[in-house]
């Protein structure tokens, strides 16, 4: 048995429960978010030392922008507060970080600090692991961006519309060079994907858990590890 098979490749994660789990406390859903972004760290580890290569969070999606103002300002100043404080060290372990998502609707300091943190990334031979945060990201958006820039270019005449398929639409998302997602796991007991990676994760395996997010550990993504792992022998796939 291969064991580099059992690990997938790409995570994707659904990080949900940060204001279920303060409301449970009596703590502001701000707070919530803090301690979310302890998680991340956290799994960001787990990650490297599982053999990881590629995780990918749902950090605020496109209909994130329909809740109250002053959660969204603080949102994003924690979004700041925590790329200024992990953006180095992430890159000491071999991490580096990217974007998927509107950025252009994001405050202008978000929008340059995610710019500088891209500009610091390592070279490929140095990267251990890549870490793409979905902001202000939509799978439905994503899909239409796609079919734009290909109609666009039929447009142009640059390409035929015959030669369109699969390949070439994926060619065009928003990290073209990624490998689409092996696992995706959601937390806080929800069983839906909410519009994230729509088409990255058609075959994908999904794994969801009752924890809240800022109480995922280690010991939960092991969980789904092995499950993932218990799957792809079940299938055959290893």
């Amino acid at each position: 048995m291969n064991k580099v098979n059992q690990i997938p490749v790409h995570v994707a994660v659904i990080m949900d429960g940060n204001g279920r789990w303060a409301k449970k406390r009596g703590l502001t859903r701000t707070k919530g978010h803090k301690e979310g972004a302890k998680a991340i760290e956290r799994l960001a580890d787990s990650c490297l030392s599982s053999g990881v290569k590629y995780l990918t969070l749902f950090c605020f999606s496109s209909e994130n922008w329909n809740r109250p103002a002053d959660e969204i300002k603080a949102l994003f100043s924690l979004l700041e507060e925590y790329l200024k404080k992990e953006a180095e060290p992430f890159r000491k372990k071999g991490i580096n970080v990217s974007f998927i998502g509107h950025r252009e609707l994001l405050p202008k300091s978000t929008q340059k600090l995610m710019a500088e943190v891209e500009s610091k990334n390592l070279s490929g031979d140095e990267e251990k692991m890549h870490l793409i945060l979905a902001i202000s990201y939509g799978g439905r958006e994503e899909i239409v961006d796609t079919a734009r820039r290909l109609a666009e270019s039929v447009q142009k005449g640059d390409l035929k519309p015959e030669s369109i398929n699969e390949e070439t639409f994926s060619s065009r998302l928003y990290l073209p060079n990624i490998p689409f997602p092996d696992l995706l796991v959601r937390t806080s007991g929800e069983q839906r994907i909410s519009n994230f990676l729509l088409w990255e994760l058609a075959y994908a395996e999904f794994f969801f858990t009752d924890t809240l997010w800022p109480d995922f550990s280690e010991k939960d993504f092991n969980e789904a590890l092995q499950e993932y792992a218990s799957r792809q022998r079940r299938f055959g796939k290893i």
